[in-house]
């Protein structure tokens, strides 16, 4: 074989390999966009099929947190005896029941929002127990305290619910 052979072998060789390397090259630019667009769509159908779901979650964490309020926990729970402790220990339990009943929805809520609403539970037993180191003995007086402790400022279910109303604008 002599130069020219090879010289000719190259030339006819060099454009084959060039439209090689620009066919293998849109192929696996193709390709990349295809599984691209399946991940889109996978991820899509995800999000249609979890977002009622999330949607509910926060529904529930709303409910949770109207039935902790100060105010419509005291109103809704009753003193059942003539002891201020029991009655003490009674709103704080219904709290701690209603907590572990909705623990669950934190897998679909972010954990700063956890996070508050646990706060804001904390917060609310936090008052209960203050008021319940007064010289008060009867649980009706109790719950004017308690009551009396939240007139003057926000209570902290409200606070939770203005962040969890927030984070559910940003769903959208």
């Amino acid at each position: 074989m002599t130069g020219d052979d090879i010289f000719q072998l190259f030339a006819y060789l060099l454009p084959a390999v060039v439209t090689g390397a620009i066919a293998f090259y849109f192929f696996r630019l193709h390709t990349k966009n295809e599984d691209g667009r399946r991940r889109y769509l996978l991820h899509k159908d995800a999000q249609k099929d979890a977002l009622p779901i999330r949607l509910q979650a926060y529904e529930r964490m709303v409910l949770f947190l109207e039935r902790i309020s100060i105010n419509s926990l005291v109103v809704r729970v009753a003193p059942q005896g003539k002891n201020k402790n029991d009655y003490e220990n009674l709103l704080i339990k219904q709290i701690e029941t209603e907590f572990e009943h909705n623990l669950s929805q934190q897998i679909y809520m972010s954990d700063e929002c956890w996070n508050i609403i646990k706060a804001a539970k904390n917060a609310t037993i936090q008052i209960i127990r203050s008021a319940g180191m007064s010289e008060t003995e009867s649980p009706d007086k109790l719950r004017e305290d308690i009551l009396n402790q939240t007139m003057e400022k926000q209570s902290p279910s409200s606070t939770a619910l203005s962040f969890i109303k927030k984070e559910i604008g940003d769903l959208w």
